[in-house]
């Protein structure tokens, strides 16, 4: 027969354990929550991306396919997010760094026209390729439901990574993937369209 004290252990015991399945539960939701909320056909890594990217202020579109046989940063931004506006220099270095003939950082701007001419006005000296998305329609295409939002595209044409939600402490990891996306194989068309 259990006494009071081994019983009110046993209770605690108990409380904490469903206590610990509780959060475990919620856990797994919580990471289950963005495959949950990934919408079918957003590609992903391995998949070859969307074509149409956005459009420079001449309201020409552009297209991925524009840049065979290069590495592709592709990050979407807007003006009212801080962690964006300390990544475009960063963005624009690694180009500068590694060579626009063989890095092509595409900078896509979420926001109406007035503002991204605004801002690419006082950004004028950045070397990036800065678009805008004047229907949406890259977004979508991208699955971007906030941002930042960054996929690393190899000379394969294949999505390397996507980044959602991202920090500082994953510079690391996303230096790792343009590395990776510079020495992914030729693509075929690419390959054999050069000399």
């Amino acid at each position: 027969m259990a006494t009071g004290l081994e019983f009110g252990a046993f209770a605690i015991r108990s409380r904490a354990l469903a206590r610990q399945a509780s959060q475990a539960a919620l856990s797994l939701a919580l990471l289950a929550a963005p495959l949950a909320q990934a919408k079918p056909g957003v590609p992903g890594a391995g998949d070859l991306p969307p074509d149409a990217v956005g459009k420079n202020l001449d309201g020409d579109t552009i297209l991925l396919s524009q840049y065979p046989g290069r590495a592709v940063v592709l990050t979407f931004w807007a003006t009212w997010c801080g962690y964006c506006l300390k990544e475009l220099p960063v963005l624009e270095k690694i180009q500068n760094l590694i060579g626009r003939e063989r890095l092509e950082v595409i900078a896509v701007n979420t926001e109406a026209r007035d503002v991204f001419r605004r801002a690419k006005r006082t950004l004028k000296d950045y070397k990036l390729q800065m678009i805008y998305d004047p229907d949406k329609q890259a977004q979508q295409a991208f699955g971007v439901q906030g941002i930042p939002h960054m996929l690393i595209i190899g000379r394969d044409g294949r999505i390397v990574r996507l980044y959602r939600g991202y920090s500082e402490s994953e510079l690391d990891a996303i230096a790792t993937d343009i590395d990776a996306a510079l020495v992914a194989p030729l693509a075929k068309e690419a390959s054999n369209s050069q000399p």
